[in-house]
């Protein structure tokens, strides 16, 4: 990596790095914001591997590294789940014994925490308004999707759950599904849990309703020339969302300004339209013109003037919130 920044000439020498981050994915109960790291806090981070084990490691591996190649500068994590650390218990716990909770840690974390908070800040920006005063509804939307209830520039609701494979439907994961229904595919299929799960993770999402494809460029083709089981996955992805942005403007008893970023939210005309169909009860009046004009990287506006909800398109850049708070947790400031 240092090699490629040298050859691109983003560094002359390593000495010129004053701070690094790092993004890792479950930070648990034990962190609700960004953290300077120490030894005791990369052990922590190792503690937490049980609750993702697939990325954890994988996160520990580069802290390690660079922290014994620049032992003198600090380095910082920034946390996927810290953001959703506001969450109220109401909409954190699950409906299972409390002990569950208490013992293992077994609640809702949310995921994507870095591209909310950052979309939700430029929202603010964009509108010239303190997002303390702001309820917005932030759409994630890429081939892993949530949608966050952000109140007053606080988490309070996401639809990822435990692990990232909870809320709506996304490229290859299935998002909310009955929990019964694993024993009974197990018992019908006599696969193990290991095996289930690993269809609901990689088998599942758009790749398993269409049958063809998780990308969803692939899906809108196959939808236009009559692939009926494409337009369906289409239909059932934009719906999930749809279902979520009516719940999070309840809980926030009214929505002012709904977020699209990420891959899809940033560059499907398709998929905004048809999320945001039917939402005028809600104040949600959107300009067709204004949709088709912003993909490919670009910001602003597509709902009309009088529209009392403003909904915006924003491209997420998490790699600015990781570098501001490298300088504000690492002392660069």
């Amino acid at each position: 990596m240092l090699d490629a920044f040298k050859k691109h000439n983003i560094i002359n020498d390593i000495n010129d790095i004053d701070g690094t981050g790092h993004r890792v994915v479950h930070g648990g109960e034990k962190f609700p914001e960004s953290a300077a790291i120490t030894d005791e806090v990369e052990k922590e981070i190792e503690e937490l591997s049980e609750l993702a084990p697939l990325h954890n490691p994988a996160n520990l591996m580069g802290i390690r590294a660079f922290r014994k190649l620049l032992p003198n500068i600090p380095h910082v994590a920034i946390f996927d789940t810290a953001f959703h650390q506001t969450m109220p218990e109401k909409a954190y716990l699950y409906s299972l014994p409390y002990h569950y909770y208490k013992d293992y840690g077994i609640r809702k974390y949310g995921f994507h925490g870095t591209s909310h908070k950052f979309v939700s800040q430029r929202a603010a920006e964009m509108l010239d308004k303190p997002i303390e005063d702001l309820r917005i509804i932030s759409c994630h939307i890429g081939n892993g999707a949530s949608i966050a209830a952000i109140d007053g520039g606080k988490s309070i609701d996401t639809s990822m759950g435990f692990t990232p494979l909870a809320g709506v439907t996304m490229g290859t994961r299935s998002g909310n599904i009955d929990p019964a229904l694993i024993p009974f595919i197990m018992e019908k299929t006599g696969k193990t849990a290991e095996q289930v799960l690993e269809i609901l993770n990689k088998e599942s999402g758009l790749l398993g309703l269409s049958g063809t494809s998780s990308d969803l460029r692939d899906l809108s083709e196959e939808a236009e020339s009559g692939k009926a089981r494409s337009q369906m996955a289409l239909d059932v992805f934009a719906s999930k969302i749809h279902k979520y942005i009516g719940s999070y403007a309840a809980r926030m008893h009214g929505v002012d300004v709904i977020v699209f970023t990420a891959g899809i939210g940033e560059n499907s005309v398709e998929i905004r339209a048809k999320v945001l169909e039917g939402l005028e009860f809600m104040g949600v009046y959107w300009d067709p013109k204004k949709n088709e004009n912003l993909q490919r990287g670009k910001e602003g506006f597509i709902n009309y003037p009088h529209s009392p909800v403003k909904v915006v398109v924003i491209p997420t850049d998490e790699e600015s919130m990781i570098a501001r708070d490298v300088m504000t947790y690492g002392g660069l400031k």
